[in-house]
Formats: structure tokens, C-alpha cells, sequence
């Protein structure tokens, strides 16, 4: 697949914009005091922010005026991945900088807390600030120390935020599961990490219903024995259980935090890969480097500041709720929204944006899709007008997206499509606010993120289909993976196929005018005849469809040598998959790609599996289809609806004969 010529932008910055974003305003700072590019605009500055990383990264720790209590010796002891030596000597805190704010705004709104009633709850920075010292010196109290792991089994208020920023504040190591997880989901990512401590809601409200997580709690205290306190947060309002401590009991104090000095790469929080194919990998952050990636990515590429809101449609069980209480960081306005997206109808999360006045909304590419199938009228039903920019992850935003919000929210609308990993919890690629936004395409790779496309020799590309790889080492990158003593299952997670290198596994292509097209996983790809496909070109065409709800492609090598590529297709209800569909499926998948990308058979399914985090589970499916057995294709308790799988399963013994 080669890149055409780049048609007339969907959107372009005028010159107001332009200048008065930050990253504009950094590249002229950055060239007076550290040699950056004056002329040249974004391209320019970021190939210099590739080939002097070492100035690139010590003028952000300058510009956004990150303090080390201890100073660093050099920005980058050693560069080699894995094992990059980001700042050695210096000393800081995350959560210090995280409560800045609080200085000089105390009465300002730190974050918004909205749940299903849609009514926003203001909680300021002094407020803030306050818990967060009050639990930090209960935290201590118990006898937590720098390193000791405090886990969280909450949903998305304010009580999580606080609690990670106590648990940073005392140089302990945060890690949280949304409360929709069953107990073997937890423990299979708890466990590896034995916490000391527990915070737990008693329930939570989704959907309009309350859903009661009692009997989970006293599983997941049953099975974790390094836990020394478990805290009670009654949602539901109940009583604290037995040998439980109250929540409110931990932050009444008036004490000002109190934030353990730590070095740059003391871990910082575990997040968990999706482990659909054994134990999650627990991922391991640092306090130092996921500061630096965060201050740049959101004060930089998202522009926010103390006079913006940033609300993102997360929950505690994907990295991108950690990211989003970063948006602290820049001073801004953070909203919590705890509910389902699509309650009491489709439009829910545009309200949310209305009446917490967002000026940074960010939400799936699905349900953005979704919106577009639901008749949903965002620019005309809602007030949208604080809203600048509107932003995508979890899959490639597909054109028909860009165009939905283009056409439904407004015109004059930033719309950044953006892709990085739970692996450095930032993004390789996507928002620029000083860049044109063409369909289908993220606008550019990240300030310091040495992006390319590599074909299987390590040959880069432009144009064409390639590896997705990162051949300079990135501050947030792991430091290690939990019990991963020596280092192996890190290295062959993204360094086995171009050693020194890193190779996240997705196929992409970066085109002449330097933006990103995302195809879908390679470890997954679709291969016909020695082309590789990405996924989610095919699920783009086909769900653009009425009648299809979502699909799954596989790619199955055969044992004689053939290759069988099945679509599975959810229909909307009361559809029927005829002839007639079935052949606009396939004249569809012609046309818009190839006649490559026509699968070999259309199967109707009662529905498509996906992770906990909601992304579509391609490898476990293709196991199954492979003959695998269930319990060795997929980990049981990392999939939304494991129901769903028996009938792939049942699909592979009737081929099977």
C-alpha cells in the first residue's frame, strides 16, 4: 500500500492558532537558549528533537520548570534500549508537581467529578492538595515505604486520583483495576505485584444500575496476603466490613503533603498489558520518565494549560486514565466522568463535554463510529463551543469518523486521531496543534520519538506498509516488567525482531508529508500471497455498512499450505445475512481496497470478543481456529464476554471434522 498524494486538508490552524500554541512558543525558546531550529515549523523541530535528543529533553525539563531536588549529571547516561539511563543524580516527585497548581490557584478547580446524573462536582486545588497530604501520612503511618506496591480496585472518581498521588507522594508504586473486572482478572494482575494495601469500593453505578462488589472485595483480601490495610470507600453506602479502614477517617487531617524525594527511575505505577494470552505483563513506569513524556505530550502536543479542561473517557483499568490525571500536571482542569459511555443514550459523553465546558474531549474511535450510526447530532443537540479539540484512541479513527465529526461537531474542529501504548503510557503519534489534519491520517510522530516504518530487513519506508519501530529511546518506556529478573520476557516483548530497537508490533505507514496511517496489529496480519493487510482497514469498509454492528477478519495458514481468511460479522438486529448483504460485503471490501482484502467466507457470529479495555481479540481468535484449546488460546479472565469464544471454538472442531 503506497501513500497517495495528500488531498486539501480537513482542517488547517489559522495563523492565531499557530502562534499562539505552545509548542510554537517552545521552538522559539528552545532555539534561543538550546540551539532548536528558529525557521521550519513542526518537521523542523521535530527531527531536531530526534537527532539532539539530550538538548530536546533537557529544554523540556526547562521550560516546564521541572525541579530536582538532587540535579541531574547529564541528561542521558546510556542510550541503549532496553535500558536507557534517563538523568542519573537527579531526585524528585510526581505527585509534587502534579499538586503545583495548588501554590498559587488553591481555589481554583482542580478536577470535575460527573457521574451518570451529568451534574459536575467541582473539588479545587487546595481541596486537592489537602487529602493528599492527609493520606500520605496515613499511608506512612501504616508503614508504607518507598517501593511497596498500593493497589486500587475503583472506578473513575476522585478518590482513585487522590490515592495515586498519596501513594507517588510517599514514593510507593500505584496500580488499579476498574471494579467492572471479575476477581481472576485482578489477581492475575495483583498478584504478581503484592500490594500492601487496598483501596476498594463497595460497588459501583453503571448504566443506571448498582452493582454490588462486595463478594469480589473479600475474594481479592482472601487471595492477596502481603495486604496490611484495606480502605473502605462506600459508593454504595455501605458500612466498612470488618478489618477494614474508612476512608473518610484517612483524609480529614489538615496536613500539607509531604513528598519523598525519589531517583528519576524509581517506578511510578504498573499497568498490565491485556494478557489475553497468559498473565498480563505488569508494566513498570518511573516516577521521572513518565513526568517528562506527560509534560510534553499534553502541554505540548495537546496545548493544554491552567485554562482548560481535559476530559477523557477512561477507566482505572487503562492507561489512559493515567494519562489523563496527568493533564494535572499542566495545571489544568481534569474531569472525572464515572458512568457508561452510552447512558441514558448514545450522546451521553457529549453532555459530558457540554456542561463540564471540555476544551480537550477524548474518547474512542468506536464510539465515535457508534455516534455516526446512532443518528447522534453533537454541533446541533449540545453546546460545544468551549470544545477545540476532539481526540481518538483505542483503534484507527477511520475516515469516515474524521468526516462525522468534521460534518456533526463543527467545521473549525481539531480533530487528532492518536496512537501509542500502554507500554510507555504516551502516544508514538498524533496531535499537533500546529498542523494540518488530512483523513485517515494522525497528524505526526511525538517531539522525541524517533518514529519509522521498517520493512522485515530493518529497511525504513515511506509510503508503504511497514513495522512500526522506535529507534531512540523514550523516557516513559518501561524500566522493567514486574518479576522479569533478568530482563527476558521485556526483551523479546519488543526487542527480538530488530535487537537495540523497538518494534511495538503494529503495521503503519508514514507518509510524504510526515503523517501516520495506522493499520492494525502484526502480530496479527492478514498475508495473502506475500501481501501483508492491516485489520483495520477491513473493519473501516465494513462497518461503514448499516447492517454490520462489527466484525473480525482472521488469517488462518493452513497445514497444506493454503490460507483461509474468514469474516465474522455482528449484524445489527432484526438484519438477516443473506445473499444479497453478503455480496455487498464483498463488493464493498473490493472497491474501497482490494480484491486481496474479498475474504474467503462471511460467517455471521452472536458477537465479537474483545479485551477488558475493549479492543477486538484477533491472536486468541485465530488460536482457536488453529485448534488450540481454550484454556491455552486465551487468558479467561481478560476477556469482556468469554461466552463469545466457544463459538469460535465450536467453529474450529467442526473444520476440523
Amino acid at each position: 500500500m503506497t501513500s497517495a498524494a495528500p488531498t486539501e486538508p480537513l482542517w488547517q490552524p489559522d495563523e492565531e492558532r499557530i502562534a499562539t500554541a505552545a509548542v510554537t512558543r517552545f521552538q522559539a525558546w528552545a532555539a534561543e537558549h538550546h540551539g532548536a531550529p528558529a525557521e521550519g515549523g513542526y518537521p523542523a523541530l521535530h527531527r531536531w528533537s530526534v537527532e539532539e535528543l539530550e538538548a530536546f529533553w533537557q529544554a523540556v525539563v526547562e521550560w516546564f520548570d521541572l525541579r530536582f531536588s538532587t540535579p541531574y549529571e547529564r541528561v542521558l547516561g546510556d542510550r541503549s534500549m532496553p535500558g536507557a539511563d534517563w538523568f542519573p543524580g537527579a531526585t524528585l516527585n510526581y505527585a509534587e508537581h502534579a499538586l503545583r497548581a495548588a501554590d498559587e490557584r488553591p481555589h481554583d478547580t482542580a478536577l470535575l467529578h460527573v457521574d451518570e446524573t451529568h451534574e459536575p462536582t467541582p473539588i479545587t486545588w487546595g481541596e486537592l492538595r489537602r487529602q493528599v497530604g492527609s493520606l500520605a501520612a496515613e499511608l506512612r503511618a501504616l508503614g508504607v515505604n518507598p517501593g511497596d506496591r498500593v493497589s486500587g480496585y475503583l472506578p473513575n472518581v476522585p478518590q482513585s486520583v487522590v490515592a495515586l498521588l498519596a501513594t507517588a507522594a510517599v514514593g510507593a508504586v500505584w496500580t488499579s483495576c476498574a471494579p467492572d473486572f471479575g476477581a481472576r482478572s485482578v489477581l492475575d494482575r495483583f498478584q504478581q505485584v503484592e500490594p500492601v494495601v487496598l483501596f476498594t469500593v463497595d460497588g459501583y453505578r453503571y448504566g443506571g444500575k448498582e452493582h454490588d462488589r462486595r463478594d469480589t472485595v473479600a475474594e481479592l483480601r482472601a487471595e492477596l496476603p502481603t495486604l496490611r490495610a484495606v480502605v473502605h470507600i462506600p459508593l454504595l453506602g455501605t458500612p466498612a466490613p470488618e478489618g477494614t479502614l474508612a476512608w473518610d477517617d484517612l483524609v480529614a487531617a489538615d496536613v500539607e503533603p509531604v513528598y519523598e524525594q525519589v531517583p528519576f527511575s524509581h517506578p511510578l505505577w504498573v499497568l498490565y498489558s491485556s494478557g489475553t494470552t497468559g498473565l498480563p505483563k505488569a508494566i513498570v513506569q518511573s516516577q521521572g520518565g513518565i513526568l517528562v513524556e506527560h509534560v510534553k505530550q499534553l502541554g505540548l502536543h495537546c496545548d493544554l494549560g491552567p485554562e482548560d479542561v481535559f476530559f477523557w473517557y477512561t477507566s482505572t483499568g487503562w492507561m489512559m486514565w493515567n494519562f489523563l490525571v496527568s493533564g494535572l500536571l499542566t495545571g489544568t482542569t481534569v474531569v472525572l466522568y464515572d458512568g457508561s459511555p452510552g447512558y441514558p443514550d448514545t450522546a451521553a459523553q457529549w453532555r459530558v463535554a457540554e456542561r463540564t465546558r471540555a476544551t480537550l474531549y477524548g474518547t474512542s474511535a468506536a464510539y465515535v463510529m457508534a455516534c455516526a450510526k446512532a443518528d447522534v447530532h453533537p454541533g446541533r443537540d449540545f453546546d460545544l463551543s468551549a470544545v477545540k479539540c476532539v481526540a481518538t484512541t483505542g483503534s484507527p479513527l477511520p475516515p469516515d469518523g474524521f468526516r462525522w465529526l468534521h460534518d456533526e461537531v463543527r467545521e473549525n474542529l481539531w480533530i487528532a486521531s492518536v496512537s501509542g501504548g500502554t507500554d510507555v503510557c504516551s502516544c508514538f503519534a498524533g496531535a499537533v496543534p500546529t498542523l494540518p489534519v488530512h483523513i485517515g491520517e494522525l497528524q505526526a510522530a511525538g517531539l522525541g520519538t524517533d518514529l519509522q516504518s521498517w520493512d522485515p530487513s530493518g529497511k525504513p519506508l515511506i509510503g508503504e506498509v511497514g513495522e512500526l519501530v522506535v529507534t531512540n529511546p523514550m523516557p516513559s518506556m518501561p524500566i522493567h516488567f514486574w518479576n522479569d529478573p533478568d530482563g527476558s520476557r521485556y526483551r523479546d516483548s519488543y526487542f527480538e525482531m530488530f535487537p537495540g530497537v523497538w518494534r511495538h508490533g503494529d503495521w503503519i505507514t508514514i507518509t510524504d508529508h510526515g503523517s501516520v496511517v495506522i493499520h492494525g496489529r502484526s502480530d496479527s496480519t492478514l498475508n495473502r500471497q506475500g501481501v501483508r493487510m492491516g485489520s483495520a482497514d477491513i473493519y473501516e469498509a465494513v462497518e461503514r455498512l448499516p447492517e454490520i454492528r462489527e466484525s473480525l477478519v482472521i488469517g488462518l495458514e493452513e497445514p497444506d499450505g493454503g490460507y483461509w481468511m474468514p469474516l465474522f460479522v455482528h449484524l445489527v438486529e432484526g438484519v438477516t445475512l443473506d445473499d444479497e448483504l453478503i455480496d455487498r460485503i464483498k463488493r464493498t471490501i473490493r472497491s474501497e481496497l482490494s480484491p486481496r482484502h474479498v475474504p474467503d467466507e462471511i460467517i455471521e457470529v452472536p458477537g465479537v470478543p474483545h479485551t477488558l479495555t475493549g479492543k477486538r481479540i484477533e491472536v486468541p481468535v485465530k488460536r482457536l481456529l488453529q485448534g488450540t484449546p481454550l484454556a491455552k488460546a486465551v487468558n479467561a479472565g481478560s476477556v469482556d464476554d468469554l461466552g463469545l469464544l466457544h463459538f469460535y471454538e465450536t467453529l474450529a472442531a467442526n473444520r476440523r471434522g
